[in-house]
């Protein structure tokens, strides 16, 4: 398979001077402009441009979008998009089938038993490399920690710095101080977002973005949307919201970033989703979103991830359920799913053999839609919270991969985060740690040629970011 490949540096294209004398240069000039004019001719007659023509990207692309685009981009909505993004998302689409990714959320940040803060300035730890010896493939991080927009006019930075803030030891900080944690953390994700991509990881993005009206947390439902879109009167709330990740996503440039943003939007949990706005409504807020970042802001390095939840979709009206909300293809790069609530839900009181069906079935589904789009497919999030099963890994979720021809398909599959036990007082954990009873059958997992972890991938940019 694939296994520790690696595509070699990109080599300069050698240039060769021609030396050219005097005397030539009318005639060569004369054939220059009949070359021109011929080229005219043959634009007026053919009533496109040579971008415009045809290659072999296009049969499977969308039909909506022009030869060009899918030449310059294989498909992602911003045509401006950057050469390591435009090559990431090929190599996601060239790779389906080959082998799926295996991702965690927050895996340098903390693990069960410890937290960064505890290392050397230097060293880097994750409760999946201390069972596999390997990182993931997939980094899942959140935009939580930009922190709210800067209210104070005398502060420079993105966040809100409140004078007054408690520290987790009852002491209060002023706003630098704050200004400084901040600035800290900010250089922190950006170390660690840089390395995962020099050692050939992939990045992705969620935010749980507090509540811009009640400045609350994420799952206040106060409806709020229709205020924020164009028209509303806290447009500017979510424009100052945004400018956060735009700003960061900049710095991280051109480091490639898959973004999912008003994640699981169908649910009724967080202010975003369905319980809480209008279709419509979500619609526009989905899609002022990306033209904000893409055309006033000018970040060129995303990757746009949809991911409905699993929960709220009927699976004999999988399709139309799945587009409740969505904003259209020209708005969507990487269909995707989050999917909990077949693989051991606490809600589900459906016997676990039929789980196991209705989570390929939602798999293949999420393929076949994406299939029909020319876009890649991939379980966002998921998981099994303390993976109580000892041989979830594979007999659940690789058995699954590997089901049929569709449920190949699937480019990477991301659980959820290793919350530290000392710090939150719970056992709320998505991967195994040493020492926990899945630990060996994950093993097993990373082991199979199929399951692809940092140190096996394909090389899915080109030469160094």
């Amino acid at each position: 398979m694939w296994k520790a490949a690696r595509y070699p540096a990109k080599v300069p294209l050698q240039t060769h001077t021609l030396q050219i004398q005097w005397l030539l240069l009318p005639q060569m000039m004369t054939v220059v402009m009949m070359i021109m004019v011929v080229m005219m001719l043959s634009v007026g007659f053919s009533g496109c441009s040579p971008t415009d023509q045809s290659n072999e990207l296009t049969s499977s692309a969308p039909k909506n979008l022009s030869a060009a685009r899918i030449a310059a981009t294989s498909g992602l909505n911003d045509t401006l998009a950057e050469a390591q993004t435009v090559h990431l998302y090929r190599k996601l689409l060239e790779h389906a089938g080959d082998g799926v990714m295996f991702g965690h959320q927050a895996t340098l940040d903390y693990g069960y038993n410890w937290t960064h803060q505890e290392l050397a300035p230097d060293e880097l730890k994750s409760d999946v490399k201390e069972v596999t010896g390997s990182f993931p493939a997939i980094y899942g991080w959140d935009l939580s920690f930009l922190g709210q927009p800067q209210k104070d006019k005398n502060v420079t930075s993105g966040t809100q710095a409140t004078s007054g803030t408690k520290t987790t030891s009852g002491t209060k900080t002023t706003s630098q101080e704050t200004e400084r944690n901040h600035l800290a953390a900010m250089q922190k994700q950006l170390a660690w977002d840089r390395g995962a991509a020099n050692r050939g990881g992939i990045l992705t993005y969620s935010w749980h973005m507090a509540h811009p009206a009640t400045q609350k947390n994420f799952y206040d439902t106060t409806a709020v949307v229709h205020r924020l879109i164009p028209g509303g009167d806290l447009h500017q709330e979510l424009r100052s919201y945004l400018d956060l990740a735009a700003d960061y996503f900049l710095e991280l440039s051109p480091v490639p970033v898959i973004f999912r943003p008003w994640h699981e939007h169908n649910g009724d949990w967080f202010w975003w989703c369905k319980g809480s706005t209008s279709e419509d409504d979500f619609k526009a807020l989905w899609r002022f979103t990306v033209e904000y970042m893409r055309d006033v802001r000018g970040v060129h390095n995303l990757i746009w991830a949809y991911s409905p939840d699993r929960s709220r979709i009927r699976m004999e009206h999988f399709n139309e359920d799945y587009h409740w909300g969505y904003p259209g293809d020209e708005y969507v790069d990487l269909i995707g799913l989050d999917n909990y609530w077949d693989l051991g839900h606490h809600a589900n009181s459906a016997p676990r053999e039929l789980q196991l069906q209705q989570f390929r079935t939602s798999l293949e589904s999420t393929v076949k839609i994406a299939m029909e789009k020319g876009k890649p497919a991939a379980l966002t999030e998921a998981g099994f919270e303390t993976i109580p099963n000892d041989r979830w890994w594979t007999d659940v979720i690789l058995s699954s991969m590997l089901h049929n021809k569709y449920t190949r398909q699937i480019a990477y599959i991301q659980v959820w985060r290793n919350a530290n036990y000392e710090r939150e007082k719970r056992d709320h954990y998505y991967a195994p740690f040493p020492g926990h009873p899945s630990a060996s059958n994950f093993k097993a997992f990373y082991e199979h040629p199929f399951v692809w972890f940092e140190q096996d991938m394909p090389s899915f940019y080109p030469g160094h970011l």
